[in-house]
């Protein structure tokens, strides 16, 4: 029978991760992502599980157990909120560097520097673009729905694992804090034999070391190194995700993700209903990007409009995947207001349909 509970999401993904068999989290509280730690702590998964959860003493520690116990192979994982992900910058430039897979969550401020605590956007620079030292990606996910907030810590953990890369959920205080029904997955259990080939476990007398750092002396074999991560982050185009709303016959796209394609599920709703057609395409993995999607759409549509919850970042990607073939605008809000589906339409009448 399927299990339905009412929850928030930064709840479900702290129970998600119970449930996926994590074997460690690594923490230090940063609202508005709190909750993720708090509740760990309530459920006491070390009786439930075995699972090891440690408050550490700041974000740079925590983020550096993690690249320890990632050395592993064991399931770890880590969340904070922006100005904690921008501390660990270096830690996960390193876990990247190091091919070592693990889960960060980053529920988002409203920036830039400390910030509020209400929803924003503002961190997908940051997050898709490498925020530390180094050609590095990672891969991000970009849940709409407490449900999602859930299913992506399973889903994280499955694509980090498959290309021994970092992943990371990106959300925001509005998700996070948001209650809604969600299904839980049932328990899986924690990993007890996994490949033990790249893993620290120690030298034996039959082993030879087995060193994990992102650091090469030698010139030509950190080249070979970078090739080997481009050509990694490459393959990960065919784990692309997306979702299309009522886009079979739309003159006009939003494109937007998170909280932003949420607020823009309703504007397709109220064009609609005054006979003009608009479609939502929302990126549920910002790396990689649909960008092969949006491509085909933009034969299709008349103008796109990137609505985000910043000054403008994920147009970017939406206009080097068109590559000019249609017009593409930008509609932001920053510092943690938000959007209302009124002033999203009224913008897209405003600078697409009222001049077709």
């Amino acid at each position: 029978m399927k299990e339905l509970v009412l929850m928030k999401g930064n709840e479900a993904i702290a129970e998600a991760a119970i449930r996926a068999g994590v074997d460690g989290y690594f923490g230090y509280p940063i609202t508005p992502q709190s909750e993720v730690m708090e509740y760990l702590m309530l459920q006491k998964p070390e009786e439930r599980t075995g699972m090891v959860v440690l408050q550490a003493e700041s974000e740079v520690a925590s983020i550096n157990m993690v690249y320890g116990a990632a050395g592993t192979g064991k399931k770890v994982m880590t969340s904070s909120s922006s100005p904690g992900i921008s501390l660990m910058q270096e830690g996960i430039s390193y876990i990247a560097g190091a091919e070592l897979p693990c889960l960060i969550v980053n529920v988002v401020r409203g920036g830039p520097g400390l910030g509020t605590i209400q929803p924003s956007q503002a961190d997908y620079f940051q997050s898709t673009k490498g925020g530390g030292h180094g050609d590095y990606r990672l891969i991000v996910l970009a849940p709409a729905s407490v449900q999602e907030m859930a299913d992506f810590v399973d889903l994280a953990f499955e694509l980090a694992f498959k290309y021994r890369n970092p992943a990371l959920i990106l959300s925001d205080g509005l998700i996070g804090q948001m209650m809604e029904k969600v299904e839980l997955p049932p328990q899986k259990e924690r990993l007890k034999e996994f490949d033990q080939s790249w893993v620290i476990t120690g030298k034996t007398k039959d082993r030879e070391r087995n060193i994990i750092t992102s650091l090469n002396l030698d010139p030509d074999l950190q080249y070979e190194h970078n090739l080997k991560l481009q050509a990694k982050y490459k393959a990960m185009e065919q784990d692309v995700m997306f979702e299309k709303i009522a886009c079979e016959d739309a003159d006009f796209l939003l494109v937007a993700y998170g909280s932003s394609a949420r607020i823009c599920q309703k504007v397709v709703e109220l064009a609609r209903s005054r006979g003009k057609k608009v479609g939502l395409l929302r990126p549920q993995t910002l790396f990689p990007f649909p960008s092969e999607e949006l491509a085909k759409m933009a034969r299709r549509v008349k103008g796109m409009m990137a609505v985000e919850l910043s000054s403008g970042q994920m147009v970017e990607d939406v206009k080097l995947a068109v590559n000019g073939k249609v017009p593409v605008t930008h509609y932001g809000m920053v510092g943690g207001k938000i959007h209302s589906p009124d002033d999203v339409l009224n913008e897209l009448e405003e600078k697409y349909i009222g001049g077709y």
